[in-house]
């Protein structure tokens, strides 16, 4: 008999019932890749084979050939091994090391940031303290710009380019 030991009976690979389990778990880790932006994407540690597929799944409009790609791309993810989905999965887990190290980062940035909103020159000096390679000028002018916007009431432009500065800065002395 096909799929069973001859000498003790016992079947040798996973019963029907679990590869269908395994299956539809690699169709929904598809379809939650394709459902995320192009940024979010980017970051995610997908090889570029499948990056090229789930690009492709979401460029399709039609429900029945979106369908069907998305079949014929969770069959390419069931192709790679265990340990890259396994990393796919916790990049995407709400509660996985790489969301729980983003948000920890996204807090750090934010700190920073409202420090040399509040504190002004004294943040700046300690913020150079910790990370001297940090163009100084462009941080402080970022800073008073961003003071400047809120109490006018304009539009936070330069309190986002503060936010990618320093964002920029924690994301080098992380490397």
């Amino acid at each position: 008999m096909r799929g069973r030991d001859e000498d003790s009976g016992e079947f040798l690979g996973p019963s029907r019932s679990q590869q269908r389990r395994e299956a539809l778990d690699v169709l929904a880790l598809a379809q939650r890749l394709v459902a995320l932006d192009a940024g979010r994407l980017a970051k995610l540690p997908l090889p570029d084979a499948l990056m090229a597929q789930v690009q492709e799944t979401q460029r399709i409009g039609s429900h029945i050939a979106r369908k069907r790609q998305m079949a014929f791309l969770a069959k390419q993810m069931r192709r790679e091994d265990d340990e890259t989905l396994d990393l796919l999965r916790d990049a995407l887990d709400a509660g996985g090391e790489a969301a729980r190290q983003e948000t920890a980062m996204l807090h750090r940035v934010e700190a920073w940031r409202e420090r040399l909103l509040a504190d002004g020159d004294q943040a700046l000096a300690e913020l150079l303290d910790a990370f001297p390679q940090a163009d100084r000028q462009r941080i402080r002018q970022l800073a008073r710009r961003a003071g400047e916007e809120s109490d006018k009431g304009k539009p936070p432009r330069s309190y986002r380019e503060l936010y990618r500065e320093l964002r920029g800065l924690l994301d080098t002395a992380d490397d």
